[in-house]
């Protein structure tokens, strides 16, 4: 985990009843969810497998070693999580290397953050090799603290990254409004409890208490996300 917590951050966070804004990255601010399919379409062909269609709903928005270990379960492909976990961070740090595209308002709602100081961390399940790469694209200027998932002992769906960048800030997890676009990132959020705004890039997710969904991040912004831990 990283952090550059200002003190001018926590006196806003304290200040307000919103006090943090946590967010993910591939998928919800990046359109990169894509791009780890295409990835695993490819080294599983280097490897003599093809993969189906439907296994992508079963590995996106997981922590990249359950997503290889189901692949290599469902595939029989003779590789180990480790090896397999190595390939695939070279190949996506490579297509990466090109640029990455923001999701539809991404641009938008971070600057709107920005502007009123607003407590912003990213929290991914990517390694943080992968992390640093996206945040040249994004701005890390825009994050005070972020969260690898290979800096914590428990990555999504498990609280522990969400529960980790709570504390960094010194918030309060009920207080903080967390932005994913999977089922498996939003049962993270939710086990810490925190209020979710989802918005679904692959699979869809349904609407429940405590929780929103929206069909882009161009319906998000200060307000809305205010407006959720108002509704505590």
């Amino acid at each position: 985990m990283t952090s550059t917590v200002p003190a001018s951050l926590t006196r806003t966070a304290e200040g307000s009843a919103l006090q943090a804004v946590l967010l993910d990255m591939d998928g919800t601010l990046v359109d990169t969810e894509g791009f780890w399919w295409d990835v695993e379409v490819e080294v599983f062909a280097d490897l003599g497998h093809r993969l189906d269609e439907a296994w992508r709903d079963v590995v996106v928005g997981g922590p990249m070693t359950r997503s290889a270990g189901y692949l290599i379960e469902v595939t029989g492909a003779d590789i180990a999580i480790e090896e397999l976990t190595v390939l695939l961070n070279d190949r996506f740090e490579k297509r990466i290397g090109r640029g990455v595209p923001l999701m539809p308002g991404a641009a938008r709602l971070l600057a709107e953050l920005a502007a009123h100081e607003v407590p912003t961390a990213l929290v991914s399940a990517s390694h943080r090799r992968i992390i640093d790469r996206v945040l040249d694209s994004v701005g890390r200027h825009h994050f005070a603290l972020t969260v690898a998932g290979d800096e914590v002992a428990r990555t999504k769906p498990h609280p522990e990254p969400y529960l980790a960048a709570a504390a960094g800030f010194g918030a309060d997890p009920w207080r903080c409004a967390v932005v994913e676009d999977t089922a498996t990132g939003v049962a993270a959020a939710e086990a810490a409890g925190c209020r979710v705004v989802a918005v679904p890039s692959v699979a869809p997710i349904a609407p429940a208490p405590g929780r929103a969904v929206v069909p882009s991040l161009e319906q998000v912004d200060l307000a809305f996300l205010r407006g959720l831990i108002a509704d505590e």
